[in-house]
């Protein structure tokens, strides 16, 4: 079933899913139902069925789901049984942080890059990486395979060096500018908008509202 055709909100559960019976699967928990895993998840056990529904029957009434298989379909359907190739843009501290992310390499989320504009760090060693000067992206991109671009520069460069990137080639941007890049994305260039202050006030929200 194509992306498209599922709502936003279904797709943004699914990690949630995928992470939740990863942990159960972990303490080798061999069946769940929807009712014990809407209680780990505060989602109601009807919404897990809708959106489980979506994508195929996956549950047997009065067993519930088989942990691992639900794991494994959960990780099909996010693509996570292929090997992701990422580029960093920006190398201030949020690239630098992003870089030392361990866990993307253990959902197959691989660095082949690293790229800023800044004379002062270009050529600057970082892991097993050099940092390249953004301008060498297109031929780097004609001589490696790029899936994901980690956008870190500022605010104010977002939009500059998003369409840079995407007449560079680059498909799929991972936005953390704090800029919505909506407007540039269409059927062949995919952005994920990650806003860090968003999540901080909702949680001053909630620390007013006690």
């Amino acid at each position: 079933m194509e992306n498209k055709r599922i709502s936003t909100a279904v797709i943004r559960r699914l990690p949630r899913y995928y992470r939740y019976l990863g942990d159960l699967v972990s303490r080798d928990i061999q069946r769940i139902s929807s009712k014990e895993l809407s209680q780990r998840m505060n989602i109601t056990a009807s919404q897990i069925r809708q959106d489980l529904n979506i994508f195929g029957c996956f549950g047997q009434q009065g067993y519930g789901y088989n942990v691992v298989s639900l794991y494994e379909e959960i990780k099909r359907i996010l693509g996570l049984t292929k090997t992701y190739k990422l580029i960093i843009v920006g190398m201030g501290n949020l690239g630098h942080a992003l870089m030392n992310h361990e866990s993307f390499s253990l959902h197959g989320y691989d660095y082949v890059g690293v790229f800023d504009k800044n004379p002062e760090i270009v050529g600057k060693q970082v892991s097993e990486f050099i940092i390249q000067d953004i301008d060498s992206l297109p031929s780097f991109l004609e001589e490696n395979q790029a899936d994901i671009a980690i956008l870190a520069v500022t605010k104010s460069k977002a939009i500059d060096v998003a369409k840079f990137l995407i007449e560079s080639g680059v498909k799929a941007i991972w936005n953390f500018t704090n800029k919505d890049l909506q407007i540039l994305e269409s059927e062949v260039v995919h952005i994920e908008n990650v806003h860090l202050t968003d999540s901080l006030m909702t949680l001053s929200y909630k620390l007013n509202e006690k």
